[in-house]
């Protein structure tokens, strides 16, 4: 399927209603067609993985064909200066998530555009540093621990952001094994301690999360 023909078909599956939907979910409505994921996720398996196409898709400014890009895009082919491009264009964070947790997470640069994103002050970019920490928390299984501990100190600097995104990447980073957990729950007591209501927040809730029943017993299996 050809760049043309992907557009016109993500233009016959607009829909007004989800439209409205998406923006009561706090997802930005410029450009917007209402496509649902699973008919995009459709679209991509039909298209395969193609850079080209990809990179004319994120170019067409339509927010479901940048959703599209995420998923169609080879990530062995993705560099860092296209990294960069994608990251100031996020506008919404539907697209920042999908666009890490599907492309960049399996990128040779993932860690290094993780650590280089999260010291950033604008909101898209600074919350696709942590997407892509939690991301790769969650997919990388052959990654050793010494990444994942700078993520765990990074959070701790940043943990007075008190948006949303700083608590989900430090309750992922501790949910992938019984070491890194004991070092996120330590480093979220530490974080309630900080002269921060938003630092106190999101280590109240790691704290929370991480030492929940379901959390222990999946890291009781490993510890077995």
């Amino acid at each position: 399927m050809q760049y043309r023909e992907i557009i016109e078909l993500l233009k016959s599956l607009s829909d007004p209603k989800a439209m409205e939907g998406m923006a009561r979910f706090g997802i930005n409505p410029k450009g917007t067609l209402g496509v649902s994921i699973p008919n995009l996720r459709k679209i991509a398996k039909g298209t395969g993985k193609d850079h080209g196409i990809a990179l004319q898709l994120w170019k067409s400014g339509i927010h479901e064909a940048r959703l599209l890009s995420g998923f169609i895009d080879d990530p062995a082919l993705v560099t860092p200066e296209q990294m960069e491009q994608w990251v100031s264009d996020f506008d919404s964070w539907d697209i920042c998530d999908q666009a890490c947790s599907n492309l960049f997470d399996r990128n040779p640069f993932a860690y290094e555009k993780a650590v280089e994103w999260a010291g950033r002050q604008e909101e898209f970019v600074k919350r696709a540093g942590f997407v892509l920490m939690a991301a790769l928390a969650v997919h990388d299984k052959a990654a050793g621990e010494n990444e994942f501990e700078k993520f765990i100190l990074l959070i701790k600097r940043e943990a007075s952001d008190g948006r949303n995104f700083v608590k989900k990447a430090v309750n992922w980073a501790g949910k992938r094994n019984v070491r890194l957990n004991g070092l996120a729950v330590k480093t979220a007591t530490e974080i309630q301690k900080l002269q921060s209501r938003s630092a106190r927040w999101i280590a109240a809730d790691a704290i929370r999360e991480l030492e929940s029943e379901a959390v222990q017993r999946r890291l009781g299996k490993e510890r077995k």
